[in-house]
């Protein structure tokens, strides 16, 4: 009873805090402390309601469990973050978003390509996953090498995508103004698209940081070494492990919100002109 107890104190403070931060000026410190003051509730209520209601580890461990199991297999976790997320992920997502753009500057340079290759992209990026992983872990292998082209093809058309929508929003008031500078079409490329086309291109990037992640993750469930965060997901849930289960959750989930978040600072300081940035 005393758990629930502490759960419900818990919500109302937690609520009535945050309640209060919104109605202070909006600064760069309260808007750090509202997400945080309310994760920090959560994890307080999900600790009491585990914990009151006596619920199995099996179905949903404790916070205090799987925050002990995180100190316990830091090692294991270490070498499954590197073989996923830094070999896997972060490879495929480089390899993918680089072809992506040089393939949308050709795009853009020669018309009957986008008419050509945008409708098969569309159609590819709709391709489930669960399909066209197991053929490529077949093709490259069951190293981080197959984890790396799922991720290339996750990524790759959502970023063409946005980088040949934003090549194509300027105006034909300033490409004409170029024009009279007699300016070709790399430097209008690189003065005026490439630079309209910003916001359009790191939209496609910060996506495809959670797409790499989940690519990475979901490829190793048909394939791989012993190692990953795929596999040490699937063989834990066989061996009723939930909280080393858990912890891979956790890690992923901070490593996706760090990947997104370093995207989002470095697309505000890169497009801070633009007026989606500004206030």
């Amino acid at each position: 009873m005393m758990w629930i107890l502490l759960g419900l104190v818990a919500w109302i403070a937690g609520s009535a805090l945050n309640v209060w931060l919104a109605r202070r000026p909006r600064s760069r410190a309260t808007s750090l402390a509202v997400p945080v003051v309310f994760g920090l509730t959560i994890i307080v209520v999900w600790e009491a309601v585990v914990r009151g209601f006596g619920i199995s580890p099996v179905l949903l461990p404790a916070p205090s469990v799987i925050a002990a199991r995180m100190a316990s297999s830091g090692s294991v976790l270490w070498e499954d973050f590197v073989q996923t997320v830094v070999k896997g992920a972060l490879t495929g997502y480089v390899m993918g978003c680089l072809a992506a753009f040089i393939t949308a500057i050709v795009v853009d340079r020669f018309d009957f390509l986008r008419r050509g290759l945008l409708p098969v992209g569309n159609f590819v990026a709709a391709l489930p996953i669960i399909g066209t992983a197991p053929i490529l872990v077949m093709w490259f292998g069951f190293d981080w090498q197959s984890k790396a082209a799922v991720v290339v093809i996750m990524v790759y058309f959502p970023m063409l995508v946005n980088t040949v929508e934003g090549l194509r929003d300027t105006s034909a008031m300033q490409r004409d103004l170029m024009r009279t500078y007699a300016a070709g079409y790399w430097t209008t490329l690189f003065k005026l698209r490439l630079p309209a086309a910003m916001p359009f291109i790191f939209n496609g990037l910060k996506i495809a940081t959670t797409l790499a992640l989940i690519g990475a993750i979901v490829a190793e469930f048909f394939g791989s070494p012993i190692r990953g965060m795929g596999f040490r997901i699937s063989t834990s849930v066989g061996l009723l492990q939930l909280d080393l289960v858990w912890a891979e959750i956790v890690v992923a989930a901070i490593a996706g919100s760090a990947f997104y978040g370093g995207m989002a600072l470095l697309e505000k300081a890169i497009t801070f002109w633009h007026p989606s940035q500004r206030g």
